[in-house]
């Protein structure tokens, strides 16, 4: 009798002493780091504490210092191409919304997630298929009454909701959020967090990259804390989220509340 066992998946993401150095300054040091398949994590930590370094990692954005043996590895390999990257991940930062703020048609910048590219330019490339998926991608993010306008144009938060539309057509597996509720007033902050919500319940995994603890939606299972470079703390978000912590993490004598898996920090 002969017996098969499945092998578990290898983590999406690993990190083994990854130490990235600027200007002869260390900016952030991983002992050791993983982000699972179909994971829901928040990175949390204050402004420079190295969070978009961290997300650079990943993006290949940012190369750690050489090592003998490799510091980052996905799905287990250290080695991969851009475009097999972003069916994986899907990435939206503050750098990406910058580089988007200009006269580019809304429907035009969702379909470029399919070239990685700023912009359209391979028209001919681009089929019937896509325009279906992108557009259910619009309608999914709630901005189908702006496809015809230019990204320079919208709000801070309308952008933000097309660019993630754009991180979707890969159908990543996981969507990494970079500071998603910055420069969107209470209202809208609330109604992104709606939109949060609903892209968590879909089977990916999601990743919130943020230094607002209102950002950690219910959904959100572990929380990664960030702070001059180093994890302080990474487990379960009941575990993790405590005033004693939180007071750490951010340098002042910090309360936090919480409703209805909902935070809030005082």
């Amino acid at each position: 009798m002969s017996y098969h066992t499945t092998m578990p998946s290898p983590p999406l993401f690993e990190l083994h002493d990854a130490t990235v150095v600027r200007d002869g300054r260390v900016i952030l040091h991983i002992e050791h780091l993983q982000m699972l398949q179909g994971e829901r994590l928040a990175i949390l930590g204050p402004n420079g504490s190295g969070k978009s370094t961290l997300i650079g990692l990943l993006t290949r954005d940012v190369r750690p210092l050489h090592t003998e043996n490799p510091s980052v590895l996905l799905e287990g390999r250290r080695l991969w191409n851009l475009a097999e990257a972003r069916t994986l991940f899907g990435v939206v930062s503050d750098a990406l919304q910058e580089d988007y703020d200009r006269r580019l048609p809304v429907r035009d910048v969702v379909l470029s997630g399919y070239f990685g590219s700023i912009g359209l330019y391979r028209r001919e490339d681009i089929t019937a298929e896509m325009r279906a998926h992108a557009d259910e991608l619009i309608a999914e993010l709630g901005i189908t009454e702006l496809v015809s306008r230019t990204m320079d144009t919208l709000s801070t938060g309308e952008a933000r909701r097309a660019l993630i539309a754009r991180a979707l057509v890969n159908d990543p597996r996981t969507l990494v959020l970079d500071e998603p509720c910055d420069g969107l007033d209470p209202r809208m902050t609330r109604a992104f967090h709606t939109t949060l919500r609903a892209l968590a319940s879909h089977d990916r995994g999601l990743v919130l990259v943020t230094h607002h603890v209102d950002d950690i939606i219910p959904e959100v299972d572990r929380v990664i804390m960030l702070a001059h470079g180093h994890i302080i703390a990474d487990g379960p978000k009941r575990d993790v989220m405590t005033s004693e912590r939180l007071s750490e993490l951010f340098g002042f004598p910090a309360e936090l509340e919480e409703r209805n898996g909902v935070y809030r920090l005082w």
